[in-house]
């Protein structure tokens, strides 16, 4: 089938993180995709070589001269140009118009996901909408996962990348990819302070900003490496190679989870709180030991300090059923293909 997605990018770590990863992996299962993505330069380092079967277009204020596709993809609710949904209306058989939404763990994902939403106005008048959620159940859409992810991941070798990167044998290696933490001071002064040395390696962009914004430097236990933007296969590999992962926003959460290495989500903070119940429901399935439950709340800001001890020896079995249980969920781009088919009856 030919893929429409809209993409319309507020942050260009997330929306188009998880955009690429959606059309690259459905053009890997056979799909032809074009992206429409108003801001399409972050992915001239995030995926350098683009990949066969995605044409990645311009969205510009005028609708996009192209006929649909079998499937129009929304992503997050951005509305496609109206003159785009004038000719889906036109088409013989419309395609399947899907609203690929945010991912969370709570409750109404599982009520929401699948349902049908008819439009009655405007240039979309008379056809219908479908919600699709990614989600941690099978009710849901499931969670993205290349068809090469687990054998790239077994062949992967940790030694070796640590080497290349200069980390000496022995060491406590971190990944920081966040927002600005209220606790990151808190962390840095832990991590000092510890008889175990640490590399701490710090992504480019907010996190790196956020560090340098407290002048800190490599002192005591502590060694600070300051890393260069990264694609998103090289972002893989940094987290296979960490004993600890702190991540943040959406496509970086579900890939910290899927390297199978204890982490801590930076959740998105908002300013009508609606973040403090999504992270309380993701914790709920995650089922994290108590400290590293309290690591979560404090990290976010949702709890008061100090910042509990770092344990990532003591929370790799955590990381590990989480996988497995990841493991079993469906497939999201296997299921948006399913879905367009069976649901929106293409």
């Amino acid at each position: 089938m030919r893929w429409d997605i809209f993409c319309n990018v507020i942050d260009n770590h997330g929306d188009v993180g998880v955009c690429w990863r959606v059309a690259a992996e459905l053009a890997a299962r056979g799909e032809s995709v074009r992206l429409w993505i108003d801001d399409a330069s972050a992915l001239r380092w995030m995926a350098p070589h683009g990949a066969p079967g995605v044409e990645v277009l311009p969205w510009t204020d005028s609708a996009p001269d192209a006929e649909p596709g079998d499937v129009v993809v929304e992503a997050f609710g951005c509305d496609p140009p109206p003159a785009f949904v004038e000719r889906m209306a036109r088409r013989g058989t419309p395609p399947a118009w899907l609203n690929l939404e945010y991912l969370s763990a709570e409750p109404y994902v599982e009520r929401s996901h699948g349902l049908p939403s008819p439009v009655l106005h405007g240039p979309g008048a008379g056809l219908t909408k479908h919600f699709f959620y990614p989600g941690f159940t099978p009710r849901t859409g499931g969670l993205l996962r290349e068809q090469d992810l687990a054998d790239r991941r077994a062949a992967f070798d940790r030694p070796a990348w640590r080497r290349r990167h200069a980390i000496p044998a022995g060491a406590q290696v971190l990944s920081l990819f966040c927002y600005e933490p209220p606790l990151l001071a808190q962390l840095l002064a832990q991590l000092a302070a510890s008889e175990r040395p640490t590399h701490l390696l710090v992504t480019a962009g907010r996190a790196a900003n956020a560090v340098q914004a407290l002048r800190a430097g490599s002192r005591g236990s502590l060694h600070l490496q300051f890393l260069p933007l990264m694609s998103q296969r090289e972002y893989d590999e940094l987290l296979w190679a960490c004993d600890f992962n702190f991540v943040r926003g959406e496509d970086s959460a579900v890939r910290g989870l899927l390297a199978g290495v204890p982490c801590v989500w930076h959740i998105y903070p908002q300013d009508d709180g609606a973040h403090a119940p999504k992270l309380q429901a993701f914790l709920g399935w995650l089922q994290p030991p108590g400290d590293l439950r309290d690591f979560f709340l404090a990290w976010n800001g949702l709890a008061p300090g100090p910042l509990p001890e770092l344990r990532p020896d003591a929370w790799r079995g955590a990381a590990t059923e989480a996988l497995t249980r990841i493991n079993a969920l469906p497939e999201l781009a296997e299921g948006l293909q399913r879905f367009a088919v069976e649901r929106a009856r293409i």
